[in-house]
Order: structure tokens, then sequence, then C-alpha cells
């Protein structure tokens, strides 16, 4: 076919409603491949997505249209040859840029290919009806072929007054001779714009010939296409068909699987009620043994806090009786203090009486 794609990426493909002209409607359910396609027989840039066999974007891009961003992960642009406005919804800010930068460069490359098709039309179609216009003009002035003013008229004296011209048999020799190289060097002119006619002709058939070319190249281009038109719809209507019948599948198998679903459900619920209740059992169990540990360990503790009891009252008397050891030993240890205070009073006062 001699379209190859150049550049693909993933995205939601919307459509504007034809009716309100405000709402997008959804033509792909999921993300799909989106496409730009290179034509280099007619050197034109595509944008192409298929969801299946159907395809939801065919839109060739035009030096008039504009990519717009409308939010950081969704962008639009205008397609006047399809009457609509085609809407992508991209994973990340990142693939939208990344297409909006493609689009541009295509948009721009569309653009000079156009203005070099122009050109190249100008020049193949311009210089061969210059030339031909031009050199048709030299040899059919009446100066070219019948001589200037000067030329056909002999030379006459300041004051004389103009008179008619004379006979062939009346020209001198010399005067024959000078007309004689006029048309000499008319016949040369003449053979040299005869030449250039001849190459512009010539040109002019190789760019007729050229351009029949091109008209068979895009009739057969256009027969092609109708071809794949054509094509694409018995595609299209058995695709319809085979859609028909896989949606109806779709809806038969995801019953089916909701119903499996609820089964498998219920026998989990099952499979937990099971677990919950051996988990119980094993709980009652563990439960029961640990209460019978636990009594015979509470006769333990009974035993040793009636053995501690004991021995705290033993140490409770025993520590009664050091403190009346005690009481009694300070009363002893104060008198003695006494005493002793007593002692020291009489010996200071023996010492200041001597």
């Amino acid at each position: 076919m001699g379209e190859q794609p150049i550049f693909s990426t993933r995205a939601h493909v919307f459509q504007i409603d034809p009716n309100t002209k405000k709402n997008w409607v959804p033509t792909s359910k999921h993300a799909v491949t989106v496409s730009y396609f290179y034509d280099s027989t007619r050197n034109v840039y595509r944008i192409i997505s298929l969801d299946g066999s159907k395809a939801i974007i065919n839109s060739t891009i035009t030096p008039n249209m504009t990519f717009t961003k409308t939010s950081q992960k969704f962008g639009q642009w205008a397609d006047s040859r399809a009457n609509t406005v085609y809407g992508l919804g991209f994973s990340s800010e990142h693939h939208l840029s990344k297409f909006a930068e493609k689009f541009q460069e295509f948009k721009e490359a569309a653009r000079l290919a156009k203005e070099k098709s122009q050109e190249k039309m100008e020049l193949t179609s311009t210089p061969s009806q210059e030339s031909a216009g031009g050199d048709l003009q030299s040899p059919l002035t009446p100066e070219s072929i019948n001589g200037t003013d000067d030329e056909r008229t002999p030379d006459v004296t300041q004051n004389s007054e103009p008179r008619t011209e004379p006979t062939q048999n009346a020209l001198p020799f010399s005067h024959s001779s000078a007309i004689s190289k006029h048309w000499e060097a008319e016949l040369a002119t003449l053979k040299g714009n005869n030449a250039k006619l001849t190459a512009a002709l010539l040109e002019s058939t190789a760019n007729v010939k050229q351009w029949k070319q091109q008209l068979a190249a895009y009739q057969e281009e256009a027969e092609r296409l109708h071809k794949r038109v054509t094509e694409l719809e018995c595609v299209s209507s058995q695709a319809n068909a085979v859609h028909t019948h896989k949606t109806e599948l779709n809806q038969t198998i995801q019953e089916l699987e909701e119903t499996l679903k609820v089964k498998e459900e219920e026998i989990e619920g099952l499979k937990q009620e099971i677990d919950n209740a051996r988990e119980l059992q094993e709980q009652r169990d563990s439960l029961t043994q640990k209460l019978q540990e636990v009594e015979i360990r509470n006769k333990d503790l009974e035993g040793q806090l009636s053995d501690l009891e004991q021995r705290l009252e033993k140490s409770q008397n025993e520590q009664e009786a050091f403190r009346n050891n005690l009481k009694t030993l300070l009363e002893i240890l104060d008198g003695k203090i006494f005493e002793l205070t007593e002692l020291r009073d009489n010996l200071a006062k023996l010492l200041e009486c001597s």
C-alpha cells in the first residue's frame, strides 16, 4: 500500500455528539492503538485507529488542523472532511504531550509537502506558458515581417515631404542587398524561435504525459480505495453479525461466571464456617486444659499463700519483739547519755573552780 505507521500510542477514543455538538461519545470500550501513518505515494499523513476490524479514526492531517489540549490527559482536533471532532484520553500527561508534538511535526511536514507540490506544479506549467507566449510574440510583429518604418522608407532630405514607397524596380542595388541581409537575419531569428517553440512543445508534451501518468495513478488509487471500502463494508457487515453473536456469548459467559462466582462464594462461606467451628473446638479444648492447669496452680498458690501468711505473721511477731527490744535499748541509751551529760557538766564546773 506504500503506507507505513511511524508513531503509535494507546488512548481512549471519543467523538463529539453530532446532535448536541457538546457531549463526547466514546467509540471504544477500552484503550486502543492510535497510530500516525505516512503514505509515500500521495505524500500525506493520516491518524488511524482500529477497534477490532472497525476503523474508529481515519483522519488526514492538513495544515489547517490544530490539536488542542483541554486537560492534563485529554486532547482533541477537528476534521472538516469527516465533519466531526475527535477526542483522545491518555493514561498520562507524558503520552498526551508526545502525541501533540508528533501532531505538530506531521502537520508542518504536510504543509511543506503541499507547498512543494504547488511549487512543482507552478514550475511545470508557468515556464512552458511564458516561453511559448514570449516566443510567439516575436515573429508575429509587423516590424519583424515587413521591417521597421526606417527600413521600409528610403532616405529623404529634411525638407522633403513623405512620398509613396517606390516600386521594386526603382530600388538601388545597395538597398536590395540590405533588404536581403535583413531577411536572412529575420529567417535566422524565425529558426531560433521555431527551435524554442519546438522545445517548449516537447516540454509541454512531457508535462502532459507526466500529468496523465499522475492522473492514472490517482485513478488507480481511487479504484483501490473504492475496492478497499467495499471490502471493509463486507467485513463490517460480517463483523456486525459476529459481534452480535459474540455479544450474546459474552452475556451468557458473564451470567455463568456470575453464577459460578456466587457458588464459589457459598462454598468459601461453608469452608469458612467449618474452619471457624474447628478453631472454636480447638480453642475450647485448649481453654479446658488451661483451666485445669490454672486450678492446679491455684491450689499450689493457695498452699504457698498460707505458708507465706504464716511466715509473715512470724516475721511480724519477730519485728514487734525487735521493736520492743530496740525501744528498751533506746531508753537505756538515753539514760546513759543523760548521765554522761551531767558528768560532763560536773567536770566542767570542777575545771572552772580550779
